[in-house]
């Protein structure tokens, strides 16, 4: 596996060498291609590419998302900044502390461990807290460029593990929806979205509103 790796960073050295396109590359310019290339795993993943028959299609994705994360390493590198064995370096320093309950302190398998998700959840944040003691919102870091039920998502699920439960935006005016199962709540979704275009209103700028009223009251 590493002289396979090695190998690969090594072509693309090669090409921000000796091809004119791959070399014009800057991070900037590559932004929309990492964004694109992430979409088309989820989607190979939705389409059910994860069977023996035709997994290779998600390889082929996973690799070009790969073939990103190099070309940015790469690109740091060039500028005498760090290279990708520091950000594979970094990454394994990440897992080993944000997962106290299976690794020691020096990288060593732990013989016990936890089965509670509460108690691993608890953890990885306050190492997160540790490792950034500049954040004061359980909000912070969130990225906000996210599509906004991305966004939501993340946002219930921070204020969760910090206790802050977010209430009915109306409580006394409807009960609390049930839904069937997830097919039933994409109808929803999606019949929420065709009324806002009804009435002019931008269902994505809405929601995004939505969050950031919530944030501001935590």
């Amino acid at each position: 596996m590493g002289r396979r790796f090695t190998r690969l960073a090594g072509i693309i050295a090669v090409l921000r060498e000796r091809c004119p396109w791959t070399a014009a590359l800057t991070h900037e310019s590559l932004l929309e291609y990492l964004v694109e290339e992430a979409y088309e795993v989820v989607e190979a993943v939705e389409a059910g590419h994860t069977g023996p028959q035709d997994a290779g299609e998600l390889a082929g994705e996973l690799g070009d998302v790969l073939f990103q994360v190099l070309l940015h390493a790469r690109l740091q590198e060039e500028s005498g900044h760090f290279g990708i064995g520091d950000v594979v370096d970094s990454l394994t320093a990440k897992m080993i502390r944000r997962n106290p309950h299976v690794f020691a302190p020096d990288g060593s398998v732990r013989t016990e461990t936890t089965d509670d998700p509460g108690e691993i959840e608890r953890a990885w944040d306050e190492v997160k807290k540790r490792e950034k003691p500049g954040r004061t919102s359980p909000f912070d870091g969130i990225p906000a460029g996210l599509p906004a039920l991305l966004l939501a998502a993340k946002t219930l699920d921070r204020a969760r593990r910090a206790g802050q439960e977010a209430l009915p935006a109306a409580p006394d005016t409807a009960p609390e929806r049930i839904w069937r199962d997830s097919e039933e709540l994409g109808d929803h979704l999606f019949d929420v979205v065709r009324q806002a275009q009804a009435q002019g209103l931008d269902a994505e700028a809405a929601l995004r509103a939505a969050v950031r009223r919530f944030t501001a009251g935590q």
